[in-house]
């Protein structure tokens, strides 16, 4: 990505506008690990660090409006909650009004992104299911406040798999309409790539050591209110995904084991997580991408292809 030139003239004034008196942008560096919009990491002249989200894609930046819009109203709404660390919000151009592409500007937060294998795995799963928790206790104070009932992400017609028995068992679970439950307040894309970690024993924004812990949840875009099964489930593949069926399958004990709302019963909550896994079939190669430019470049779509077929196994064996 370039963030010189003239396609990005409009969007650096704008950006000016939006800065302290007297301050001015040093520097700009690509962040990593998105796949709607580009994102740059900005480092003020006093230090100060902010992030610039742009939707630059076709398809993205037509849905950019509703999509900018809900982040904006969404890190104003969680401002107060200290215990579900988000971005501040600076401005916003969800039309691209006065800006190259649709924008929004907020603060940066400490951490690093974690999605390798390593020591602090299993701790990381667990603050990451306390975390999902915490979103799900929010009530929003007014109506105008409470996010769009949630879009399911595929369905029975649209989904694309290797073919076979399992495949259309599972299938045919999402066939069925969509089981009664009570909604909650969803992040709806709450998965490692979108939260930082930060720890006491280690250098500030590598996430690891002593005092391990969430600084930031990021990527509000899809905010949604549902199911809390379905925040589950996303996190779920995603975990399968990266660190092997086991991790995705036992994600749900972790979240209930950490005050979590109370899950559907089995075969409710099996359409739920099958619901989200289908939606990344055959190989899961939208989600790879992003976790490659991390340094997963084990995650070869032959490697995730495996995991998500041994992930959608075991779910149908453990709630069918």
């Amino acid at each position: 990505m370039s963030f010189d030139g003239q396609e990005w003239e409009a969007t650096r004034a704008w950006v000016a506008k939006q800065l302290p008196e007297g301050r001015s942008v040093l520097n700009w560096a690509d962040l990593r690990g998105g796949w709607t919009s580009e994102m740059r990491r900005l480092t003020l002249d006093d230090g100060t660090g902010l992030v610039l989200r742009s939707f630059v894609r076709p398809f993205f930046r037509q849905h950019a409006p509703g999509l900018l819009n809900r982040e904006a109203t969404i890190l104003t709404v969680l401002a107060p909650y200290d215990d579900i660390p988000t971005p501040h919000l600076h401005a916003v151009d969800p039309t691209a009004e006065l800006t190259d592409h649709p924008s929004l500007l907020m603060s940066l937060l400490r951490g690093s992104v974690r999605v390798e294998e390593d020591a602090d795995l299993e701790a990381r799963l667990d603050l990451l299911a306390g975390q999902l928790a915490r979103i799900h206790a929010v009530v929003p104070a007014t109506s105008e406040e409470r996010p769009r009932t949630y879009q399911a992400w595929t369905s029975a017609e649209r989904v694309r798999t290797p073919g076979g028995p399992l495949w259309e068992r599972a299938v045919d679970v999402i066939r069925r309409e969509a089981p009664p439950y009570e909604g909650c307040f969803l992040h709806r894309d709450f998965h490692p790539g979108n939260v930082l970690f930060t720890g006491t024993g280690a250098g500030e924004g590598e996430g690891a050591g002593e005092g391990l812990r969430i600084s930031g949840v990021v990527d509000w875009v899809e905010t949604s209110w549902g199911p809390a099964d379905l925040d589950v489930a996303h996190c779920s593949t995603a975990v399968a995904l990266l660190y092997g069926a086991e991790y995705g399958l036992g994600f749900r004990e972790r979240y209930e084991a950490r005050d979590g709302r109370r899950l559907a019963a089995d075969r409710a909550h099996l359409y739920w997580r099958l619901l989200d896994a289908l939606a990344y079939a055959p190989d899961a190669e939208k989600l790879a991408v992003p976790w490659r430019e991390l340094g997963r470049t084990d995650l070869t779509p032959v490697v995730l292809g495996a995991r998500l077929e041994a992930y959608v196994g075991g779910l149908v064996e453990r709630y069918a």
